[in-house]
């Protein structure tokens, strides 16, 4: 008889135990730290040769009170989640995205009719077309906590075309994934990276393109082949049963569509109109950064422009159409925010949550059955943000046990005498194990690169090919770290258990970091531009 498979938290609070066992193996330790300025944005980073042993503070009644440090650490993604899933609880009730999927599903039977499509793929060519979108994102301005919200789309979008919930996370979570680690213009990892080691932003960018295609061309064909299996066999999905929450969901939904069009919606279109274009008088220019350019673009009102007209089209067929024309712009005010005004989770968690207030009221809803459905929501994906603040306190202990910057230390140490290619995979082994425990990407670059890029001129080896390490160990194992709370967050919402991710990314993530490798060869065997 089978053991039966610990529950997540089980898991997690499992490894907190584990780490606490470390802080009383591992002695203390820390750098000393100073405050330099990085792309106009103060970061504290390690002073090099600076490490000193401390006393260790073992953690014991402390592998409890992390629960607590680990929630109020991680607050941000904990409400981000909360609040994305009561918006997107009273949007799921509009009917809108069932009527989306439906119409979309019914739209691509039509390509059918052409050979070619139909020798390609319908399904492959509108799976990769998803991906190459969100890949691009994560290569471009590092999209990651924002893919949270798209997971509540695609999963019930995967299922609907025949797949499973895996391939639905994979569409959003794991193609930006891809696109982080293979990331060009990203400026929270290539551009803190290069920018604490004195290189030109956004250097050597010709190699990172030729990465970043690498590495989703790779990851996509992985997932199309997972795809194609599930689609012709669906029983041999891992999450089979708990894929039957959406698969209920969807046969409770489909083919139940009232076309209507209340007259509260016409007043909700135009009140937001009205405060669109009062917007667009105060911010009729935004610089949109990409890379290292600014491209300045009438963004906010040229977005208006197309919302209003869209949404006066889409309001003369059914409200239904009009929640999806507000689901649509508000993506579009994402990227803009995100590119244009620095937004993180607190500007963009507040977007969706007027997204749900909006497509409530345009449903004709009162304000007590959109608190009655956002609390319903909250509820439904409340077992997702606690399990990200149970995450959280893994970090807690083991910065408080004063063993982090020890382990920082002794991967440091272990790099020395190995040659080029021997010190540049060090390199690379270091911060894949380092992103087990460190997830930030920025926070990371801040505390290894200022002595990473010092070492890597005493072997020999170029401060861009020592970035690309950093770049490529930060990315790929976001896909499966437990301290991860854009990963437990993602994986919370799709219903997807830890385990049975783990089993099924595993593999992929092996052939990522063999790739990973073979990527970094050509930075210390070839004269690379910008190398």
């Amino acid at each position: 008889m089978l053991k039966k498979v610990p529950h997540t938290y089980v898991i997690i609070f499992g490894l907190i135990v584990f780490c606490a066992v470390l802080t009383w193996v591992i002695p203390g330790g820390e750098f000393k730290r100073e405050t330099v300025v990085v792309n106009d944005i103060p970061r504290e980073v390690i002073i090099s040769q600076s490490f000193e042993f401390i006393e260790s503070n073992a953690q014991t009644w402390q592998i409890f009170s992390a629960f607590f440090d680990g929630f109020v650490n991680t607050a941000n993604i904990i409400a981000f989640i909360l609040m994305i899933g009561g918006a997107f609880w009273v949007l799921n009730e509009s009917k809108a995205i069932d009527i989306g999927i439906y119409t979309f599903l019914q739209f691509s039977k039509n390509w059918e009719n052409s050979k070619i499509l139909r020798k390609i793929g319908v399904n492959n060519i509108i799976l990769t077309g998803i991906m190459l979108i969100f890949s691009l994102f994560g290569a471009v301005f590092g999209m990651s906590e924002e893919t949270i919200a798209f997971t509540i789309i695609f999963v019930p979008l995967a299922i609907s075309m025949g797949y499973d919930s895996i391939v639905g996370v994979s569409l959003c979570f794991v193609a930006a994934a891809l696109g982080f680690a293979g990331a060009f213009l990203n400026p929270f990892t290539v551009g803190i990276a290069q920018g604490l080691s004195n290189l030109p932003l956004f250097s050597g960018i010709e190699y990172r393109i030729f990465m970043w295609s690498v590495i989703s061309a790779l990851g996509f064909v992985f997932i199309l082949r997972y795809a194609s299996k599930i689609h012709k066999h669906p029983e041999k999905s891992l999450v089979y049963e708990e894929d039957q929450y959406w698969r209920s969901r969807n046969s409770e939904t489909s083919m139940k569509f009232n076309f209507i069009v209340p007259r509260i919606a016409w007043i909700s279109f135009g009140l937001l109109s009205l405060a669109l274009i009062l917007f667009s008088v105060f911010y009729p220019v935004t610089d949109l950064k990409i890379g290292n350019s600014v491209l300045r673009f009438p963004a906010v009102p040229g977005s208006t422009a197309i919302f209003i007209l869209a949404g006066i089209r889409s309001l003369r067929k059914t409200v239904h159409y009009y929640i999806l024309n507000l689901l649509t712009f508000t993506i579009v005010f994402l990227i803009v925010g995100v590119m244009g005004y620095n937004w993180y989770v607190m500007e963009i968690a507040t977007l969706f949550l007027a997204l749900g207030i909006l497509s409530g009221s345009a449903i004709g809803k009162t304000a007590n059955e959109i608190t009655k459905s956002f609390i319903e929501g909250a509820k439904d994906i409340l077992p997702a943000a606690l399990v990200v603040g149970l995450a959280g306190g893994i970090i807690v202990i083991l910065k408080d046990g004063k063993i982090m910057d020890t382990i920082l230390f002794y991967a440091s140490q272990s790099m020395s005498d190995l040659g080029k290619v021997g010190s540049i995979s060090m390199m690379y082994l270091i911060q894949t194990f380092l992103n087990i425990f460190i997830p930030s990407g920025s926070g990371k670059a801040a505390l290894t690169m200022p002595m990473m890029s010092q070492f890597s001129d005493l072997i020999g080896i170029s401060r861009q090919a020592t970035v690309i390490a950093f770049q490529l160990g930060d990315g790929f194992t976001n896909l499966i770290t437990p301290t991860s709370g854009v990963l437990i967050g993602v994986l919370g919402i799709a219903r997807i258990p830890y385990e049975k991710w783990f089993k099924w990314v595993a593999p992929f993530i092996l052939i990522l970091i063999v790739l990973g490798f073979l990527l970094l060869l050509p930075t210390v065997l070839i004269n690379l531009n910008g190398f």
